[in-house]
């Protein structure tokens, strides 16, 4: 995620019609991370390593939407991967949630190092096979923890969600059927999901590599250029088509982090492949305001959840 400080800073004072697209980056930024840390309700391990964990937020019902019910919403977040972003950055999105009704798990995934690592001096991205290895373990082991700690939740009925990276797992977990035969991460047969929405995901790696996505996020990934070629395929979604699961994208048109060519060249790939994957684009939204509970974009995440919960 970029550093819009200077941008911001040379905004300041203007009209916000009149922002750069840097600095209303920014201002979206800086309000989707003012929102104070939400304590879980419950939390379970699914393995032995601090970041192996699920947070359970139980649904309020102060304002549910219709389809919410006891439906299951499975939260991965985003960061590009890096340590430094961990869950708590979206727990007041899961509190918003959970306050329309939904059931949620919040899953912690090992992420890269915390160190400047790479050549820029960014902490490299996600750790292989590490950071698969948890989202596959953790999905697997979700529909026993439900049981035992909301017993409420309809396991049957659960939508996987994720903002930019984590949008990328999202939409990685629901095609692990799909993978090569030698995956660790294969499955016989499709998860057991009402659907996915994906918000701002990186969900063409290519396209995404192209563009830079994330300071190259998406190579140091796989593990480098050297071995990029070799593991796309175990992790690209684009390349994990059709899933034959309902499958909902959610973009900013106005998104400088993710942009809307990622989603749209997935979209492409799965018309290619015979699905049909929905693409909901939202005019003067960037990356943020989709995970944050002060935007109007967060409310129509809400809704695209409920269209296929039910």
């Amino acid at each position: 995620m970029p550093d819009h400080a200077a941008a911001r800073d040379a905004d300041a004072g203007r009209d916000p019609a009149a922002r750069t697209p840097e600095a209303r980056s920014a201002a979206e930024e800086e309000s989707a991370f003012s929102h104070p840390p939400v304590d879980p309700d419950a939390t379970a391990a699914y393995g032995e390593h601090p970041d192996q964990v699920i947070d359970f937020y139980a649904p309020r019902g102060e304002a549910p939407l219709p389809g919410a019910g006891s439906a299951v919403v499975v939260l991965l977040h985003g960061g590009a991967w890096r340590h430094r972003y961990d869950r708590r950055h979206v727990t007041p999105f899961a509190e918003h949630l959970a306050r329309r009704g939904y059931a949620v798990a919040n899953v912690e995934y090992r992420r890269g190092g915390s160190g400047p690592d790479a050549a820029d001096g960014t902490p490299e991205a996600g750790r292989w096979p590490d950071t698969f290895d948890d989202v596959a373990a953790a999905l697997d082991a979700l529909p026993a923890l439900l049981r035992e700690k909301l017993p409420q939740a309809d396991p049957r009925r659960t939508v996987l969600t994720g903002h930019s990276a984590g949008g990328h797992l999202a939409l990685w977990a629901a095609a692990r059927h799909l993978l090569p035969a030698d995956a660790p991460w294969r499955t016989d047969a499709p998860p057991r999901l009402r659907g996915v929405v994906a918000l701002a995901p990186v969900a063409d790696f290519e396209v995404a590599r192209k563009l830079g996505v994330c300071s190259g996020a998406t190579v140091q990934l796989l593990g480098g250029d050297d071995e990029f070629a070799a593991r796309q395929p175990y992790a690209d979604p684009a390349l994990l088509l059709p899933t034959g699961i309902a499958t909902t994208l959610v973009q900013g048109r106005c998104d400088l982090v993710v942009p809307e060519a990622v989603a749209e060249a997935y979209a492409d790939a799965a018309a290619r492949a015979g699905e049909v994957v929905g693409l909901t684009l939202l005019e003067d939204v960037g990356h943020f305001p989709l995970i944050d509970p002060a935007a109007d974009a967060c409310a129509v995440v809400a809704e695209e959840i409920a269209q296929l919960a039910w």
